[in-house]
């Protein structure tokens, strides 16, 4: 078995036991990326760079002691609505080319403190209108349709260039594209995952959850990402 392969649980368990350098995983799912990517294009913008550097980072505090967690030095993949500094937020349209966001989403920045390392957006059916991610073909076929519209992450995940990642579900968004991909999606409970720094389709019906490989899988993505947030005006106290 390849790191790629490996689920959220057992890639934290190698980590942690130091039987797996978090620049082992990501390397091997960027060249996951490479590989799939041109049948697949499940991303939006690939941050290569930034994720070896911060894999680099992630195993040198986990070899000075300081292991954060379960996601420490894990690659993951965020849908493009999810505002991270400095990098683009298109929504897969091209009427944002070029936008940048100036600061992290909540969940962003929740998933940086737990040690998670961004491989990159994954596409989104445009500004998550739709179900089907036109962009991206289904992990296991790729001339048929991914699901969406969190279909990138979706398939990101099913075909190892991402070992977690993020969607957002306002009718159905995380779980058809998990159901047609064969992966986990959860669609947390109103209010239990902020929305600050997502760029909103409904206010009163959108939710932001992980994609996964395995429900222990999601459970431990959740942990990291639910808690009152008061940007949030739904955000449960």
């Amino acid at each position: 078995m390849q790191p790629y392969e490996l689920t959220l649980s057992a890639a934290a368990d190698a980590i942690r036991t130091r039987r797996l350098s978090p620049v082992e995983l990501v390397d091997s799912v960027l060249d996951r990326v490479e590989q799939t990517e041109p049948r697949h294009r499940a991303y939006v913008n690939v941050t290569a760079e930034r994720a070896r550097r911060a894999a680099r980072e992630a195993a040198d505090d986990i070899a000075a002691g300081r292991h954060r967690g379960p996601l420490h030095g894990v690659p993951m993949g965020l849908k493009d609505l999810i505002d991270v500094a400095g990098e683009a937020t298109s929504a897969s349209s091209r009427v944002r080319a070029g936008h940048r966001a100036r600061a992290d989403s909540t969940v962003a920045a929740r998933l940086a403190a737990a040690g998670a390392v961004l491989v990159g957006k994954t596409h989104t059916h445009e500004f998550a209108y739709g179900l089907t991610t036109p962009q991206t073909g289904n992990a296991w076929d790729p001339d048929r349709v991914a699901g969406g519209s969190s279909g990138g992450s979706a398939v990101a995940v099913a075909a190892g260039t991402a070992t977690f990642a993020l969607g957002t579900d306002t009718g159905g968004s995380i779980r058809a594209p998990a159901a047609l991909n064969g992966v986990v999606g959860l669609k947390p409970t109103y209010g239990l995952v902020p929305r600050h720094g997502v760029t909103s389709l409904s206010w009163s019906l959108d939710h932001v959850g992980p994609i996964t490989r395995t429900a222990e899988d999601a459970a431990l993505v959740l942990t990291a990402l639910a808690g009152h947030d008061p940007r949030d005006p739904a955000s449960l106290a």
